[in-house]
């Protein structure tokens, strides 16, 4: 009888004990049904849109714009005070007008045929007396000092007379001309023919100095300056 009496209460007490262990499970249900999991849905709310409003202008009188501030997003445009749009247009024309004149138009200038035909000026030093020379030195600086000549006679040579000029003259072993003469009776008579000769011959000066060859203190040499015209 006492046995029984310690069965019944060791069986109630593990009831509670497995009911208060059981109902301490999240998981636990006393409905045979399995839980079903639902995915959570999610709305996207979008915002209402904003409609912008643009402030009122008073529209202007005609040809005038009256004094008003405009803001679009952060910055402002001010108009002053009544500006007349004939008189922005009168300046800005009154502008062209200055620069235009301030930068002058460039005119070509009209090509125009000279009336004075070229002339083809020619200059010659024919050599003098060189098949009585024997010495190679001598007509090798001979030719030197006919060169120098006959290029400060073409410079000098501007004018449209003929002739022949016949020279002599002494040169020193240091290049420089100690004489020049003029044989008249080779020569031609024409006054501006002699005067360019004889510049010619102080302007090519001093020449070269005497090669070592040439063992003297000066040397003469005789030159025929020869002045002709070509077409």
């Amino acid at each position: 009888m006492f046995s029984d009496k310690a069965f019944q209460i060791a069986l109630i007490i593990s009831i509670c004990t497995h009911g208060v262990i059981l109902s301490q499970n999240p998981n636990f249900s006393v409905s045979s049904s399995p839980r079903i999991k639902q995915n959570p849905e999610v709305k996207y709310i979008k915002p209402p849109k904003q409609e912008k409003t643009l402030p009122k202008v008073a529209m202007p009188q005609k040809g005038y714009i009256s004094k008003t501030s405009l803001q679009a997003g952060s910055h402002k445009i001010s108009l002053p005070n009544s500006i007349n749009i004939k008189t922005i247009q009168m300046q800005n024309q009154n502008q062209k007008n200055i620069a235009n004149i301030r930068e002058p138009i460039a005119i070509k200038p009209s090509i125009t045929k000279p009336d004075i035909i070229a002339v083809k000026k020619k200059i010659t030093l024919p050599p003098v007396d060189l098949d009585k020379i024997d010495n190679p030195s001598y007509v090798s600086y001979y030719q030197i000092v006919r060169e120098k000549i006959r290029r400060c006679a073409y410079q000098y040579y501007t004018r449209t007379e003929q002739g022949e000029v016949y020279l002599s003259f002494v040169i020193s072993n240091d290049g420089y001309v100690r004489e020049i003469r003029v044989v008249e009776e080779k020569s031609s008579s024409n006054p501006y023919l002699l005067e360019i000769s004889v510049k010619s011959i102080k302007e090519a000066a001093p020449f070269p100095n005497f090669p070592k060859e040439l063992d003297y203190q000066q040397l003469s040499f005789n030159v025929v300056i020869s002045y002709e015209i070509g077409e």
